[in-house]
């Protein structure tokens, strides 16, 4: 039996068509859309081991490999690509600095948090979609999908800035593709945008000449560097409380490719969240940084309503291939900056509305002071990234952010929902009547 049926034709699109998770386009189209999920998660998962001192190739090939486990677990019915977390490069960074934590004791801090999310899914496999509805229902489900979205605005816009040019080229591109176009090229608008940006950046002479020179320098075959984890509790108070951030990012996947494919997904959260959390034990225990789904990537999906896990797995397979081709992982480092900016300041967008159209599907009540209080705080928590210390720990913005969505709404709204109770059956003629005792 294949693993996809072929959507069509496999060759042409109607523009309402949504092509889901168990279906692929000819081979051809599926490469051109796993290479768009390869541009929107290169940049980050190959600088966030450079910013917390492990091996890019490493993870790089260990995010391939994770992505491939995810889809095997979730037996190709969850569409994603596990990339490098740049959430963790705070938290890792101060267990250096205040707790004297080796890069072996980091990763075995990333090896806890991939397993402690691997058993918060067989707990929610083992009892059910009710658990995942009554502690995430879709308040806090939107709520994490438009914090997670708008979180990645203001380095969005400080790439976009730093090359304006081929950044409003690719913009241009991107949005003109979406808006104008019909079929193929506004599946593959993402990638049209990044490759005119990319021209013409090089026609700019914007184009970093060492990263020029790397590509030259750079070997076609190189074998990434392994580090051995050590379980070693200096890390572990620092990198803990982002067990609840890959949580939200994970859960925030499904609900956001659910919400866009028109998919009910929730019984698939528990196999997620045991993927995720087995890629993320699986890259620790190789010298590779902690994994979750890629935000950037559910906004390639979204923008280009192609929900094939095909096109993930090509993806996949590319950054394991790159792993051990260093030249053309440096070839992929020439695409400048303001490039992604231009291309993500539309798939981050897309992404985080997303989250409002959740919000809409569900009729959240916008008048209701506990939605309006808790949710507009964690928000502002979560992109302003508030970042405070307690003692030698820092909590970044989207632990706090997330910390108020996930648990501390539930707490105010079962509060307020008792105090409401107990004022009505205080009045007449709720709950005792006068004249009853």
């Amino acid at each position: 039996m294949a693993l996809w049926t072929v959507h069509g034709n496999g060759r042409q699109l109607v523009d309402d068509a949504v092509v889901g998770s168990g279906e692929r386009l000819s081979w051809p189209l599926t490469f051109g859309f796993g290479l768009q999920h390869l541009i929107a998660m290169f940049g980050t998962t190959t600088l966030v081991p450079l910013l917390t001192g492990f091996p890019a190739s490493t993870t790089l090939l260990l995010s391939g490999l994770g992505t491939l486990l995810f889809l095997l677990v979730t037996r190709n019915r969850v569409p994603a690509y596990l990339g490098a977390s740049a959430a963790f490069v705070v938290p890792m960074g101060a267990a250096v600095d205040h707790g004297g934590a080796t890069p072996g004791a980091l990763l075995g801090a990333i090896m806890i948090v991939g397993l402690v999310v691997f058993t918060f899914g067989v707990a929610v496999k083992a009892l059910g979609v009710r658990l995942l509805e009554s502690a995430m229902p879709p308040v806090v489900t939107g709520g994490i999908v438009l914090m997670i979205g708008l979180s990645l605005a203001p380095q969005t816009v400080s790439s976009f800035s730093a090359q304006p040019v081929p950044a409003a080229i690719t913009l241009a591109v991107v949005v003109l593709a979406t808006v104008l176009s019909r079929g193929m090229l506004r599946r593959l608008a993402v990638l049209l945008g990044v490759l005119a940006g990319w021209t013409c950046a090089a026609l700019l002479g914007q184009v970093d000449p060492a990263r020029l020179d790397a590509v030259a320098r750079a070997p076609w075959f190189g074998t990434p560097e392994f580090v051995t984890p050590q379980m070693h509790l200096s890390a572990v108070p620092f990198v803990a409380p982002m067990v609840l951030v890959v949580l939200a990012e994970l859960v925030g996947n499904v609900k956001a490719v659910g919400a866009m494919s028109g998919r009910n997904l929730d019984g698939q959260v528990g196999d997620a969240l045991i993927g995720g959390g087995l890629a993320t034990a699986l890259s620790g225990a190789g010298g590779g940084s902690a994994l979750s789904s890629h935000a950037p990537n559910v906004g390639v999906m979204a923008a280009a309503r192609v929900y094939s896990t095909a096109a993930c797995m090509i993806a996949a397979v590319a950054a394991v291939v790159l792993a051990f081709c260093p030249k053309f992982g440096a070839l992929l480092g020439t695409i400048p900056v303001g490039v992604l900016g231009g291309a993500l300041l539309v798939v981050v967008g897309v992404l985080a509305l997303v989250g409002v159209r959740i919000w809409s599907e569900a009729g959240v009540d916008f008048a209701d002071p506990v939605n309006l209080a808790v949710l507009g705080t964690a928000l502002v928590a979560g992109v302003g990234d508030l970042t405070l210390s307690l003692g030698a720990l820092r909590f970044t913005g989207l632990v706090w952010g997330s910390i108020g969505i996930v648990l501390v709404y539930p707490v105010l709204r079962g509060l307020a929902d008792a105090v409401s109770a107990r004022r009505d059956a205080q009045r007449p003629g709720r709950g005792w009547q006068r004249g009853q005792w």
